[in-house]
């Protein structure tokens, strides 16, 4: 018995017309070239955040660290219980997820002080700057600044960047101890 490849192999699931199943010329050769092709195009655009490749739906979005999702959503949720609002369950997971790992913060500034911090760095990181030795100026991709900003980077050192953001690994490694002596300058300012 014979059977069809489910969609998700051939890389269409469409079909483009009628097939020559059963006919006696053994089928039609265009057909498996076009589905080969489809599969190939789909592989080529395949994400991969290692290399910083997303989907077009990402080309055009702000990526937030865990701190700048903390502080939106405390002052959100200071505005729900002014309101006599009662959170829902899916926003309470969200804030205790990025409270726990949440390492910019500090209960004795006000938010508008961290807020200030945080865009500091994020506009740092962002407008970071490295020439290749070809000349070809480097910069960091918003979710490798999101990704940065989330590090415990009091103690995280070029290495463990790299394992832990591998398409840093193409910036020179004193280019990343100077992005992580950014991230420890401001993190000393805000728990401080």
């Amino acid at each position: 018995m014979e059977t069809a490849n489910p969609p998700s192999e051939t890389g269409t699931g469409v079909s483009n017309g009628p097939s020559n199943q059963g006919t006696s010329s053994g089928g039609d050769a265009a057909a498996p070239a076009a589905a080969a092709a489809a599969a190939a195009n789909q592989q080529q655009f395949q994400e991969n955040a290692a290399e910083l490749r997303f989907g077009p739906e990402f080309d055009d979005i702000h990526i937030l660290s865990n701190a700048q999702v903390a502080v939106i959503l405390q002052v959100s949720a200071k505005s729900a219980v002014n309101r006599d609002e009662e959170l829902h369950e899916v926003y309470r997971k969200t804030q205790k997820y990025v409270d726990r790992f949440n390492t910019m913060n500090n209960a004795e500034k006000d938010y508008q002080e961290l807020v200030n911090e945080l865009d500091n760095l994020q506009d740092a990181l962002t407008t970071f700057r490295k020439e290749t030795e070809e000349g070809e100026e480097m910069e960091l991709h918003g979710s490798e600044v999101a990704a940065l900003m989330n590090l415990v980077a009091t103690d995280t050192m070029v290495e463990e960047a790299v394992a832990l953001i591998p398409s840093l690994s193409r910036f020179p490694e004193a280019a990343i101890d100077e992005i992580l002596d950014l991230i420890r300058s401001t993190m000393i300012r805000i728990v401080s």
